[in-house]
């Protein structure tokens, strides 16, 4: 059965409490507490409350004057009872909870702890008249606890803010008017309202006639979706075009914002190897110091003529000091929290600290296109005009979309860029074909072939080969031009390219469900030449399974919709587009991009490496420091001061080395 590593929080009155380290991670955020909706450990700027350090506070004060009468000042009264109950006085406030949580794991049948450790090791201090350094023993190890408290809670409070972009409000239809509430409070069957721009709060079916949505995330097209009375909107959607109303399908629990939150709350669950292996190795490694201590106590007295229990007992405190196993089981997985904890701060958020050891291995990289590398929005890349000026051909063209709201529309009025643009009369849009008005006394046709077919307009033939969006023009009865309009692609796109092969990212792939001549397009552009297009998902998940075929190519996938959902399971690190990526694809996916910007792929390998840099340094440092004073402490070369610097202060030492990562640049 799994034993958990403790730490300890503290709460305002300052007493020390304890949970395990995986629940500490977990913990849901303070600010929520039931009952008198306070948050006990914790001040308001998410930091531990001044109080947590009171007890700290009070033994430093009292631990320090009582050296100084001792040893400075050489008070006569500072002897014999008085001075024994002055060190117990300083004891108490950072010893007391230790004790209690070392007799409540005795009762459960847990006797190698590290609460057990301490409360002998200080208790058998005084016992051999050794009253401050028990009480220094005990101190900074509270103090160890406090560093630790708070480079937890600051890794946590990173990923907070990060999922905070979760929509914050939603219009819902109560008593007639539409009210702003908290997402939460809206129930199935309610009526929701979201303007132009914004995110979609909530799953539901559509109540207007008609909406544009930007839905790339969900679908994997780059074309915005028109979505009709009835059918189904999901949460993630960008509303595009006019006040949309929605009937609320879902509630807010049940979005994938809301699974995400809390799928961080259980990031430790899946530990990584590092992790367990010294979990595995302290539970033999603590028990068998234990013995060697108590050898180390007892054995003299047979081979030792001038045998001194008391020097020997003092030599086996130290040993038990020493042997206390939280500076290495505490500070790995603190390692790996301070790793999780810079990711969400720059944007990524790793499910798991087992993928951060994972993506250190990744050599392959497969990545969908539409979201993934593209914007997932139009952009004019080609004008042909016939018979026309070409700046009058734009000008009376964008003059007639400009009465349209259509995503395609926008792109061509953006385009063109006239300052001031012609009235248009008679103007009519035809269902699925396109715009048909009069500008300056012509008649514009605007749209599709159907459109054309319907108006006996003649298309050139060269356009059926066009595999891009297009938009027909037609002026007064003959066929003007054309505009070919695709994706753009997202402005770090060709340099992530150039930065993964830097980080030794050997094959690059594309695959899409978009046309094959479209990616491969776009393949050039960034410099990988495998790139296939028109592919299913079970096309996909066919060409990643292949590439998994060599046992040496360790895959990331990187998608963003629904579609994708196979294969970002079925890699061996699957990297989702948060952003506006579906559902589906966030919650499958083991490493969640939610800034939508590929580039922190190459920010998470880099974090991933670091982390794994810092953890073995970590386990190093604790090594070297505990087998050298052991050495010492047995030889009764080091004292007590020693055995709690190679205790507490590696542990400090490994946990301040872990923050470094959340302070680190990381371009």
């Amino acid at each position: 059965m799994k034993k958990d590593i403790h730490i300890h929080t503290y709460d305002e009155s300052g007493k020390m409490t304890c949970c395990s380290l995986e629940e500490k991670i977990n913990a849901k955020s303070e600010a929520h507490h039931e009952g008198d909706g306070h948050d006990h450990s914790h001040d308001h700027e998410g930091g531990l409350s001044w109080k947590a350090y009171l007890p700290a506070l009070i033994s430093l004060i009292l631990l320090l004057s009582g050296l100084a009468m001792e040893h400075l000042l050489e008070a006569a009264f500072f002897k014999g009872w008085v001075k024994i109950i002055w060190y117990a006085v300083a004891y108490v406030p950072v010893g007391l909870s230790v004790i209690k949580e070392a007799w409540e794991a005795l009762r459960k049948g847990e006797i190698f702890t590290e609460f057990f450790l301490m409360s002998i090791a200080t208790i058998g201090a005084f016992a051999i008249g050794e009253y401050p350094e028990g009480v220094a023993v005990m101190l900074f190890y509270a103090i160890g606890e406090l560093f630790q408290s708070a480079a937890v809670k600051r890794a946590k409070n990173n990923i907070k803010a990060l999922l905070d972009v979760r929509p914050k409000t939603a219009n819902v239809l109560r008593n007639g008017n539409y009210e702003t509430v908290d997402p939460e409070t809206v129930q199935i069957g309610e009526t929701i309202q979201i303007r132009v721009g914004e995110k979609i709060p909530l799953d539901g079916t559509l109540l207007s006639k008609k909406a544009t949505l930007n839905t790339a995330a969900l679908t994997g097209e780059s074309k915005p979706a028109t979505i009709l009375k009835g059918e189904n909107v999901m949460a993630g959607s960008i509303n595009l075009d006019g006040v949309t109303e929605l009937k609320v399908t879902k509630l807010f629990h049940d979005s994938s914002i809301a699974r995400i939150l809390e799928l961080v709350q259980n990031a430790t669950s899946r530990k990584s190897k590092t992790e367990l292996l010294i979990r595995r190795l302290a539970k033999i490694y603590t028990p068998i110091v234990v013995y060697l201590a108590i050898a180390i106590c007892v054995l003299p007295y047979f081979f030792i003529a001038d045998y001194v229990f008391t020097d020997w007992l003092y030599r086996a405190l130290i040993f038990l000091v020493i042997s206390c196993p939280c500076a290495l089981v505490i500070s790995i997985p603190l390692g790996y929290f301070g790793g999780l904890g810079a990711a969400s701060k720059n944007g990524l958020l790793f499910k798991g600290a087992t993928y951060l050891d994972q993506l250190t291995k990744v050599n392959t990289l497969v990545m969908d296109k539409t979201g993934t590398v593209t914007k997932g929005v139009f952009k004019v890349q080609q004008v042909k005009v016939f018979g026309y000026d070409k700046s009058r051909f734009l000008y009376l063209l964008a003059s007639l979309e400009k009465k349209s709201t259509h995503p395609i529309a926008k792109a061509i009025v953006q385009y063109t860029m006239h300052p001031s643009l012609l009235p248009v009369q008679n103007i009519e849009e035809l269902s699925g074909m396109g715009l048909k008005g009069e500008v300056t006394n012509k008649v514009i046709l605007a749209g599709n072939r159907k459109l054309m077919e319907q108006f006996d307009i003649t298309v050139p033939a060269e356009t059926e080969d066009i595999v891009e969006a297009i938009v027909l023009v037609a002026i007064d009865g003959k066929f003007a031009g054309y505009l070919t309009i695709a994706d753009e692609l997202k402005e770090d796109a060709k340099s992530t390219v150039t930065q993964l092969k830097r980080l030794g990212i050997k094959y690059l792939t594309i695959l899409s469900g978009d046309k094959n001549p479209i990616t491969q397009e776009v393949g050039r552009k960034l410099g990988i030449e495998d790139a296939k297009g028109g592919l299913l998902p079970e096309d996909k998940l066919k060409e990643v399974e292949q590439i998994k075929t060599d046992p040496k190519r360790i895959v990331a996938f990187v998608g963003d919709g629904i579609n994708d959902a196979p294969v970002l399971a079925a890699s061996d690190v699957g990297i989702a587009m948060g952003g506006l990526g579906s559902d589906v694809a966030i919650e499958t996916a083991d490493v969640i991009i939610q800034t939508d910007q590929p580039s922190k792929i190459v920010t998470g390998i880099k974090i991933s490496k670091s982390t794994q840099r810092i953890i073995w340094q970590n386990i190093t440092l604790a090594f070297g420091v505990k087998i050298i004073v052991l050495i010492l402490g047995a030889g009764g070369v080091a004292t007590m001061w020693e055995a709690v610097f190679a205790d507490v202060g590696v542990a400090l030492l490994a946990i301040l080395n872990a923050v470094r990562l959340q302070g680190m640049k990381w371009k």
